[in-house]
């Protein structure tokens, strides 16, 4: 029998509820301390939102870019007689969108608190944060909560799991307002489109954001620090978003910091460090995150954090201090809610002792959702460029596929790494529509060792674009013996 039997969870997000429902179901008492409602930001402001606005702009952007070739006819304005003045009668109602997006939120927090209810763990609303105490005799913690009501509740607790996530950055001299200069938590409270959106900061967030306010009918302006935009992924996938954001009319500023950011009236001024002012209608930052881990007495309990506030954590989840683990955004480890949820889960297994399985990264498959889609599992070119990974790649361009020819996708690739001597696929990349889903296929080949030949070999539907999946791995599969022989 664990000696371990009070669980108390900050933070209601998936690191924290998925973590209350594993310790529940290993016969723990559970608490979960949460301040504004069970889903955290990846289900109210973050993940769960922006997905659902992309997905509006992924309808407008798959007909936009396609109706005409697959011989779809739309109603104009105008008088029909070829007057240029004619437009297609295609739009969005952004406020009606928002209210969409934030009701779907709403039901998905009220869906995750049943859950978590049922399975019988405790969920009190408040402000979590460890004791000054320490570790008391028997080994427990104290964790005090600040209720709303201006009360302080005081807890016990054998084993603490900090999971409080993050908050967005915010540039001192391009402070929020929540009407022109926007964080991305609060575009949804925008009820009509913004006609021109400087977004700043060309990373997932703010492509994702470019992108879709793009799609449903915003003139934007990207501005981006780096060479290029998502500089954290592949780069032949970035590329090809960058081709596409530019052909379809977005201003991509590469190599250009932003400064400050000026409400002047119903207009915005975004100056750059080279003096450049640019102009809009709205502003929104998307310049990084910032972990909630202040005020918490962490340092003081022995939690050690960097130097961007991130809880220090190892593969188990455990952080330096004894009984106490973290999960999610507030340990930077890889910022995605299926990461947050598993080291939640991975943190309850460990102090309830059952058995465990450390975090392995590589198995880890990430998407960005842009249009195309960005999906990466694995090693990466990276990590074969720096000779981290020996290996072998295969790019297979898209537009050869039939159904994506039938479909009228022209942008995408798939692309797989395999070791040159056994043939094991340790990577992919697909950039495609949906490759959150293509991507699975190539996820369960890294995380199940299996070879080219075996990727290859497994039947597939014709005509499909996972077909191309297979494709890769047979051009691989001789690629590999290739380079073997020479």
């Amino acid at each position: 029998m664990v000696s371990v039997t009070r669980i108390v969870i900050i933070g209601g997000g998936p690191g924290g509820y998925e973590a209350a429902l594993v310790a529940a179901q290993l016969g723990a008492e559970v608490t979960v301390v949460d301040r504004d409602g069970l889903g955290g930001s990846a289900v109210l402001t973050d993940c769960v939102p922006s997905k659902t606005l992309i997905a509006t702009a992924e309808v407008m952007t798959t007909f936009d870019s396609s109706y005409e070739e697959l011989g779809i006819t739309v109603a104009r304005d105008g008088d029909g007689d070829g007057d240029a003045r004619e437009s297609k009668v295609v739009g969005v109602d952004l406020g009606k969108v928002n209210r969409r997006v934030k009701r779907l939120a709403i039901a998905q927090s009220h869906d995750i608190t049943q859950s978590v209810t049922r399975a019988g763990v405790t969920v009190l609303r408040g402000r979590g944060r460890l004791g000054a105490g320490g570790q008391a005799v028997d080994g427990s913690r104290e964790v005090l909560v600040d209720g709303p009501d201006g009360s302080v509740q005081s807890l016990r607790a054998d084993a603490v799991l900090i999971a409080t996530g993050a908050h967005p950055r915010e540039l001192p001299d391009a402070q929020p307002d929540g009407e022109r200069i926007l964080t991305w938590t609060q575009v949804y409270d925008l009820e009509e489109l913004p006609r021109e959106l400087i977004v700043v900061g060309s990373g997932v967030t703010g492509a994702e954001f470019a992108g879709a306010y793009q799609a449903i009918g915003s003139k934007v302006t990207l501005v981006s620090s780096r060479d290029r935009v998502l500089p954290g992924e592949d780069p032949d996938a970035a590329e090809v978003l960058e081709d596409v954001f530019r052909r379809r009319g977005m201003n991509v500023m590469s190599r250009s910091r932003a400064e400050s950011a000026k409400r002047i009236g119903d207009r915005v001024e975004v100056t750059l460090s080279n003096g450049t002012v640019i102009e809009g209608t709205h502003c929104l930052m998307a310049v990084g995150s910032i972990p909630n881990t202040a005020g918490m007495g962490l340092e003081e309990a022995g939690v050690k954090l960097n130097d961007w506030g991130q809880i220090q954590v190892d593969r188990v989840s455990r952080t330096s201090a004894p009984g106490v683990y973290a999960a999610g955004d507030c340990t930077g480890v890889f910022m995605l809610a299926s990461v947050a949820a598993m080291q939640g889960r991975i943190a309850m297994y460990h102090a309830l002792g059952d058995a465990v399985q450390p975090l392995n990264l590589k198995t880890v498959a990430s998407n960005v959702f842009t249009d195309p889609e960005i999906a990466t599992v694995g090693y990466t070119a990276a990590d074969v460029e720096c000779g981290k990974m020996d290996a072998v790649e295969v790019k297979l361009p898209l537009r050869g596929n039939p159904r994506a020819k039938m479909q009228g996708i022209r942008d995408g690739f798939v692309k797989l790494f395999c070791r040159p001597g056994t043939g094991i696929v340790v990577g992919g990349v697909v950039v495609a529509p949906r490759a959150s889903e293509l991507i699975h296929s190539i996820s369960l080949a890294v995380d199940a060792n299996l070879t080219v030949e075996q990727v290859a070999s497994a039947f597939t539907v014709y005509p499909s674009v996972s077909g191309s999946t297979a494709e890769a791995a047979r051009q691989l599969h001789i690629r590999k013996r290739a380079d073997g022989e020479s």
